[in-house]
């Protein structure tokens, strides 16, 4: 009982262009994505949109409170108001996480510029392959500062940089890396995520600020002498936090509880002895490492290439035996390059190196010495013997220590009835192969699946083939091999697998929430790192404790120390949200960490210095950690709004409401104009498609549902959405009269009984506005015969209630519509003015500061001079001798001559500053002017009847 005016009517609903700042308008984004977005990520959705007149924002909730999502949506409204030059600036590691999330998440086409892909692209004719059409844009850090000047040739509707603290230092003169990457993107709206927008210096608060709007503060000395060089903290923190209230938004784990229930991690250590052997293995392996003139490995290299055989080298004979077999080969073929072997074995290499790279950005190439070759023929005979050393080996202890764990592991398990899974995170690829012989070997046959970059193992195609199989026709086959190849695996292990054996890409884009048992058969040195990785089951979702194994190696004195520093220091293995925020926050970097602990490793050669070395890091950090930055941190950034909580609630019963309407819309209007075919579940939003509008199949309204029972998940943004929709906008319609059978409705709208029985006129319009930005809204202007006007709200609710049309319409009371709608115009043209108003006072306020800021500064210059002259007068006082006096009269005339010009200078530059102010003023007001315009969708006669007779 749906008419094709009720069908437009919502198709209209379903398409406005909502306030940017609405939860209307967010919520069209929410219900095209694969997410349950949370309040507090509404909220930072929401903030980003909040002035159309904003450069940016820094969205810096605190870790794993999913800043990725709250991107995610902001990049999907933007994708579906067909603002499609879109760039992301990520972290060479994320960024197939990145790839990852906005296909599987968001529907999102994505692609990963690097070199190899950049060239290809110019190679095809892109002149430009920053030029994607319909792709979002994907780089690295490094890439995007490299190829600067190409990345300022696109005018971008939306530049997300996530990480972001790695620009903190964009005011320094050196940091050429950052500098690149905000002249390139000045123009364009941004949004920089990071859980650490403050750690050592409040001038890194202002260079992130400065990234996204440089009319936020004056200068850099100005700001130094406003917020840095002061007594008043008390003040300087209240005038800093309302400075940055409009830019930087921020939410704490501990105001979410009620939403986003953690449970604990729970830490395990299992102790092992290696063999004299394997001992005897190490300690000579790690010595030749601690050489001054190595061949084997490049000089350019040294430090990243020590880090990895050292990695390989704790992680099993077989990983270091292979390696060395690559090092000998390298000194047998005249110093062949190594990375691109090593990379084959140590996943990742490429993207740690390119990390390490933007972490130093001012490293020259070491320069390799003259080959001596008789050291090198020695260097040659030390490797092959080693590697006879490996190869002699047959037994890894730490294996039979994983045995163990297991066993233990899976008890305790059972006892919290968890399911009975376990992923073991290795940092080798060919230590990963040994696991999975060894656990075949030893009870798990036919229960292991492996996890790596490229899962070209008989095995892993074998599961995607069957994966393929499984979900074709559905939205889950992306045709990318290795989101696909990804997703095969995860379904694989979630539902046959026991024991998934990973190397750091599972600690990439993926959701374990199912298991609850993760081992660190090797323990990377990068905090952040196995943050990641532990996070990919414990997090949002996981139901029960996650219990995080680690192993120690009872014969390494530094291997020791290192875990009691993750462990004890950083707090990354016990808790309700493992590591601290603070200590993570107050870090340089990961890769500082992982830096300065493989230099103890380089330098460190008795177990005493290994203690004195690793007692001066902890020291560091703990100085760091205990800094009064963070006390200035919570005062400024974790304060800037006391009234998140109620917010939040508001954020949960208005989205519910948008998504439940929306959902609503789009259901009746694919039920109407899929009439004859599709056949409609009779209690579920769930149909199954027979036409040729779209594809055939099983479509579910609600995601997880549709995942459930492999149906497409079916959104407004989907192809046959998209074809419904279109199908009622174009239909032409008369004026007509619609029964509404009130009885046939499923609720009570007790505001409409007093309408039963009667008739009236109703005008559906609409009214686009453009100034700021382009909103569109519908108008219902409706009557009744005795000349009633029946409220907006009301009228439309006329529009939900079972009907049928009865005829074409008598005459509509064209006076009485148009007035009723010019009133309804008038309200909504009063509200975008006041939103509009607000929005330029915003502007003014933010620009005024700017200028007194920089006219401050200026004054400030002339102070110190005043200062200067006084202090001299003082001097001359005291001089007697009148040659002196004469000397001392000409210095004061020289400052006063100064004082003087410098006066001329700072009127000269307050009035080219109130000029500047004045002129980025009149074009805001420029954007203020606003057009409207009318457009009448369709009029109707209406009838409401408890009953209907026809």
């Amino acid at each position: 009982m749906t008419t094709d005016y009720q069908s437009k009517f919502w198709a209209n609903q379903l398409v406005l262009q909502n306030a940017s700042d609405s939860v209307e308008s967010l919520s069209r984004s929410i219900a095209n994505a694969r997410v349950e977005l949370n309040p507090h990520q509404v909220d930072a959705s929401l903030f980003a949109f909040r002035s159309p007149l904003s450069k940016g924002v820094i969205l810096a909730d605190e870790v794993g409170l999913g800043k990725t999502i709250e991107a995610g949506i902001v990049i999907l409204q933007k994708w579906a108001e067909r603002k499609r030059n879109i760039l992301l600036i990520l972290p060479a590691t994320l960024r197939t996480q990145w790839q990852q999330e906005l296909a599987d998440k968001f529907f999102l086409p994505s692609v990963v510029l690097e070199a190899k892909t950049f060239n290809e692209f110019k190679k095809e004719g892109n002149p430009n392959p920053f030029n994607q059409k319909n792709r979002i844009v994907i780089c690295s850090y490094h890439f995007a500062s490299n190829k600067a000047r190409e990345l300022a040739g696109v005018k971008w509707d939306l530049v997300v940089i996530d990480e972001a603290h790695r620009l903190r230092n964009v005011y320094k003169t050196s940091n050429k890396l950052a500098k690149n990457i905000r002249d390139a993107v000045m123009p364009y709206p941004k949004i920089l995520l990071t859980a650490t927008p403050l750690q050592n210096t409040l001038l890194e608060l202002y260079g992130m600020v400065s990234f996204i709007d440089d009319h936020v503060f004056g200068d850099q000395k100005t700001f130094r002498d406003q917020f840095v060089n002061i007594v008043d903290d008390q003040s300087r923190n209240i005038q800093l936090r309302e400075r940055i209230k409009p830019i930087c938004t921020r939410t704490l784990r501990k105001q979410v509880l009620e939403y986003v229930p953690y449970t604990k991690r729970i830490s395990k250590l299992h102790e092992f002895t290696p063999t004299d052997e394997e001992h005897k293995l190490y300690e000579e392996v790690s010595a030749y490492l601690q050489k001054d003139v190595l061949y084997a490995l490049p000089a350019a290299q040294r430090q990243l290439m020590t880090l990895v055989v050292r990695k390989l080298l704790a992680s099993s004979t077989v990983a270091i035996a292979q390696t060395l077999r690559r090092l000998i080969s390298r000194l047998e073929d005249s110093l062949a390059e190594i990375e691109p072997e090593l990379a084959e074995d140590f996943e990742g290499l490429d993207e740690i190196a390119e990390e390490w790279s933007e972490d130093d950005e001012e490293t020259d190439e070491a320069k390799a010495a003259p080959v001596d070759q008789s050291l090198l023929k020695q260097e040659l005979e030390q490797l092959r013997g080693y590697l006879k050393m490996a190869e002699t080996i047959q037994h890894n202890t730490k294996g039979d220590a994983l045995l163990k764990v297991l066993k233990e592991a899976f008890r305790v398990v059972e006892e919290s009835k968890a399911a009975h899974k376990a992923v073991v995170f290795t940092e080798s690829k060919r230590t990963q192969k040994f696991l999975y012989d060894l656990l075949s070997a030893n009870g798990y046959e036919g229960k292991v699946a492996m996890l790596n970059g490229e899962n070209n193992d008989d095995r892993s195609k074998e599961i995607l083939k069957e994966w393929k199989v499984r979900h074709e026709g559905t939205e889950k086959v992306t045709g990318l091999r290795t989101v696909d190849m990804k997703a095969a695996v995860v379904e694989e292990f979630r539902d046959r697998a026991t024991i998934l054996i990973a190397t750091e890409a599972a600690a990439e884009g993926v959701n374990l929430q199912f298991c609850s048992l993760v081992v660190n058969y090797d323990l990377p040195w990068n905090p952040q790192r196995i943050e990641q990785r532990i996070g990919r089951c414990h997090r949002y979702g996981q139901k029960h404790d996650v219990v995080v194994w680690n192993f120690k190696n009872m014969r390494n004195a530094a291997d020791q120390r290192v875990y009691q520093l993750l462990s004890e220091k950083f707090r990354l293995f016990d808790g309700v949200f493992g590591s601290s925020d603070e200590v993570l926050g107050a870090l340089e970097s990961g890769v500082d960490i992982e830096k300065q602990i493989a230099q103890i490793y380089q330098s460190c050669r008795t177990p005493e210095q290994i203690q004195f070395a690793f007692d001066d890091l902890q020291t560091k950090l703990e100085e760091k950690v205990n800094s009064g930055l963070l006390q200035a941190k919570k005062a400024i950034i974790d304060n800037l709004d006391e009234e998140v909580a109620a917010r939040l609630k508001i954020h949960e019963r208005n989205t519910k409401h948008s998504l439940d309407e929306r959902g609503r819309w789009l259901y009746e209007v694919t039920r109407h104009e899929l009439n004859g075919d599709a056949v409609f579940d009779g209690v579920l939003p769930r149909f199954e498609y027979k036409g040729s509008l779209g594809k055939p199949g099983f479509y579910h309204m609600q995601w997880p549902e549709a995942d459930k029972h492999n149906d497409i998940f079916f959104r407004q943004e989907h192809p046959l959405a998209q074809a419904v929709i279109q199908k009622a906008l174009d239909r032409p319609l008369e004026a007509a009269t619609l029964v509404l059978d009130y009885s046939a409705y499923p609720a009570k709208i007790t505001a409409l009984e007093p309408f039963i029985g009667k008739s009236g006129f109703m005008r559906v319009s609409k009214l686009t506005v453009k100034s700021f930005e382009t909103i569109e809204y519908l108008l219902v202007a409706a009557v009744t015969d005795d000349g009633q006007t029946i409220e907006e709200e009301l009228a439309s609710k006329l529009l939900n209630i079972p009907a049928r049309v009865d005829g074409l319409s008598m005459a509509a009371p064209q006076d009485k519509l148009e007035a009723a709608t010019k009133t309804l115009h008038g309200h909504r043209q009063e509200e975008i003015e006041k939103r509009n108003s607000q929005f330029f006072d915003e502007e003014v306020s933010k620009l005024d500061l700017w200028s007194e800021d920089l006219k401050a500064g200026l004054e400030v210059e002339i102070k110190d001079i005043d200062k200067e002259i006084r202090e001299q007068k003082k001097e001359a006082a005291k001089v007697t001798d009148v040659k002196d006096k004469l000397e001392k009269q000409k210095e004061l005339r020289k400052l006063e001559q100064k004082r003087k010009t410098m006066r001329q200078r700072l009127y000269e530059e307050q009035d080219k500053i109130d000029a500047q102010r004045d002129e980025m003023i009149a074009r805001v007001e420029q954007q203020l002017a606003s057009k409207a315009d009318v457009q009448e969708i369709f009029t109707i006669r209406w009838q409401l009847s408890a009953k209907d007779e026809g």
